[in-house]
């Protein structure tokens, strides 16, 4: 479906640029925020073609004991968000997460330093966001990151994705603000499957985008 995190990003670019002129309360050119790592080269794409400032916001996903692929929550923050459902059906109780939580506290707080830089926390008060990832499964990190980011007074919401379920799409649907996504398989199984090159995004990719972005942005 996609060759790789970079052209998803630009035609995930060529659908939002027709939304965000559409938005009553859209502003010219919306923050953009990747979910590292795998969001922040979908994520760089938009913020070009939109010439839009890109940004990071800090998502750990919260794996199953023993299926550390398979989400039952996320951490944003302080803020955590399970999946209750799941937790029921795989018969797990919240304090089996708890050697997780605090692990993914700590590389949440790792990662929030080194992506920073030293620049102040991400403020989005009153702005209007794209959040973008490269695909969706369950749902429970955009989740974690939509609520974070309400409680952080943004504005307007968008969740751009280029693959993800119709059922988990459907539960995200009603809390954003516009939801986009470009494809919604009939049969999902990982979001890698839809990507001929799908490796794993690392801190220095993801650094560099960060960087090349801001230059972009700067008055020549």
């Amino acid at each position: 479906m996609f060759r790789d995190r970079r052209d998803a990003g630009l035609r995930l670019a060529h659908r939002l640029l027709a939304t965000v002129e559409a938005q009553p309360k859209g502003s010219a050119h919306p923050l953009v925020l990747g979910l590292p790592r795998g969001g922040v080269p979908v994520a760089f794409e938009i913020a070009r073609a939109l010439e839009s400032t890109l940004d990071v916001l800090v998502v750990r996903k919260i794996g199953a004991p023993g299926q550390e692929e398979l989400g039952v929550g996320a951490l944003v923050g302080d803020n955590l968000v399970i999946n209750r459902q799941l937790m029921d059906e795989l018969n797990l109780c919240e304090a089996s997460l708890a050697s997780t939580i605090a692990r993914e506290k700590i590389e949440a707080a790792r990662r929030e330093a080194l992506y920073r830089k030293g620049r102040p926390p991400l403020q989005v008060r009153g702005t209007n966001v794209i959040l973008v990832d490269d695909g969706i499964a369950t749902g429970g990190s955009a989740r974690a990151a939509v609520q974070a980011l309400r409680a952080m007074g943004a504005a307007f919401i968008t969740l751009a994705v280029p693959v993800g379920p119709a059922t988990t799409l459907f539960s995200l649907r009603n809390e954003v603000d516009e939801l986009v996504c470009l494809f919604q398989p009939p049969f999902f199984h990982a979001v890698g499957q839809f990507y001929a090159e799908f490796n794993p995004t690392t801190d220095e990719e993801v650094l560099e985008l960060l960087k090349e972005s801001y230059v972009g942005l700067r008055p020549t």
